[in-house]
């Protein structure tokens, strides 16, 4: 049986990905990590060991025990009790320290790199169903609006901008102006700022960074986001196509139908 590891943070995309894996025909042996992975992953891998984030020994000796040749990394990190659930160990600090920046796709590729190193080549999030990501297309009943349309153009290059920056992939406009741009509260916090702000015009916007690693960090969307928009008053959601993985689409179109929010991927 062919072998596939798994660097799991939190929601539902570690699971979703377990389960097509051994679909697959591929044993899952998953490095989850404590007070940020779903419990729930358990039941849907062959073998499982929970870290602390910054453990790296304790992840690359796991995957070599497990003769572990191929690796995954997806999934949340909850970014506000980053600093509290942190146990560096020696490796991590090493790592950490060679660094000019600690920004979220540094360490991220920092990581990778030493994986390689060790005989542990670091695949695409999405190499088993790349049907997962966006298609391009208005999948809505309801297009969106002129103003909206310019909205969306101007949150497009704006985020494009604080992506190339590494710092968030989604921003928030309303009337040509910036309601809100993610930081470390992450996208639903950033729609909820934003859509409040924007009283009932928001718009918001989810892209890839303009050099994004697709082996990792992909921006997600699904019902969440769009309940979450629905809540705040953000009538208009924008993604792009091919580099944004959509969790429940048919679920998210439909209540957003039932909404009248409008989702275009471009």
């Amino acid at each position: 049986m062919k072998k596939i590891g798994l660097i799991a943070g939190g929601g539902q995309f570690p699971i979703i990905f377990s389960k097509t894996a051994r679909l697959k025909g591929f044993s899952v042996h998953a490095l989850a990590h404590v007070n940020q992975t779903d419990p729930e992953l358990e039941n849907h891998v062959d073998e499982i060991k929970w870290i602390h984030l910054g453990q790296i020994k304790r992840l690359v000796t796991f995957f070599k025990s497990c003769r572990v040749t191929e690796a995954v990394m997806m999934g949340t990190i909850i970014k506000p009790n980053l600093f509290e659930e942190m146990r560096p160990d020696s490796l991590a600090v090493s790592i950490i320290s060679s660094m000019k920046h600690t920004h979220d796709d540094a360490i991220l590729r920092a990581l990778a790199d030493l994986l390689e190193q060790e005989g542990i080549s670091i695949r695409s999030s999405t190499f088993l169903f790349p049907e997962i990501l966006a298609e391009k297309g208005c999948w809505t009943k309801r297009k969106p609006s002129a103003a909206e349309q310019a909205d969306m153009d101007l949150g497009w290059e704006l985020a494009k901008e604080i992506g190339g920056l590494d710092i968030g992939q989604c921003i928030v406009v309303a009337g040509g102006s910036v309601m809100a741009v993610e930081a470390i509260d992450g996208t639903d916090e950033t729609i909820k700022r934003g859509g409040i702000l924007g009283s009932g015009n928001a718009v918001v916007i989810k892209v890839s960074k303009p050099n994004q690693d697709l082996r990792f960090d992909i921006p997600a969307v699904g019902i969440d986001t769009v309940r979450v928009m629905s809540e705040s008053g953000a009538k208009a959601l924008a993604i792009e196509s091919g580099k944004v993985i959509v969790f429940e689409k048919e679920e998210m179109i439909a209540f957003s139908d039932t909404c009248g929010i409008s989702i275009v991927a471009l």
